[in-house]
């Protein structure tokens, strides 16, 4: 049974081990997976710890964590209209493929989904892969023609 809870500080060593996984599996690594995850640990544990405007809920089977979403809150300016002043961003969502089709991947989204609602969280906004779009579609994304996007990586850094 996968059970979904928030990441806490001391979960960063198992979540930049399938970041590295996840992401070494579709791009070539340009570090080794002992730099990665010297610099990864020290980047999530300081995002996970108490006051910052991130958080990740992390799917677990048998108290091994198999999967993990990242949610990062962006604080809009002040508006004077009924408004609400928060958007999401969602990223890095990942379910290792031992545990795919369990439900672990709905999960994860409906529990950032409620954090943001009650948090009062105006959109969520996330760039879904080709095989993610049904499941964050069943959740009540759609694909909107008000919003633009600036791609800046040219694909030249190291």
């Amino acid at each position: 049974m996968t059970a979904v809870r928030l990441a806490e500080p001391a979960d960063a060593p198992a979540l930049a081990r399938l970041r590295f996984e996840f992401r070494a599996s579709l791009n070539e690594a340009v570090e080794t997976e002992e730099a990665f995850l010297a610099r990864a640990v020290r980047w999530m544990a300081g995002r996970l710890a108490a006051g910052t405007n991130w958080r990740c809920w992390v799917a677990e089977d048998g108290g091994t964590i198999v999967g993990h979403l990242w949610l990062q809150l962006i604080e809009k300016i002040p508006n004077p209209a009924a408004e609400l002043e928060w958007h999401g961003y969602i990223t890095n969502v990942f379910v290792h493929p031992n545990a795919r089709g369990a439900g672990a991947g709905s999960a994860l989204v409906e529990a950032a989904l409620v954090f943001c609602r009650e948090k009062g969280v105006d959109s969520v906004i996330l760039w879904p892969t080709a095989r993610s779009r049904t499941l964050y579609a069943r959740h009540g994304f759609a694909v909107r023609d008000d919003i633009m996007e600036a791609i800046l990586d040219d694909g030249r850094h190291v």
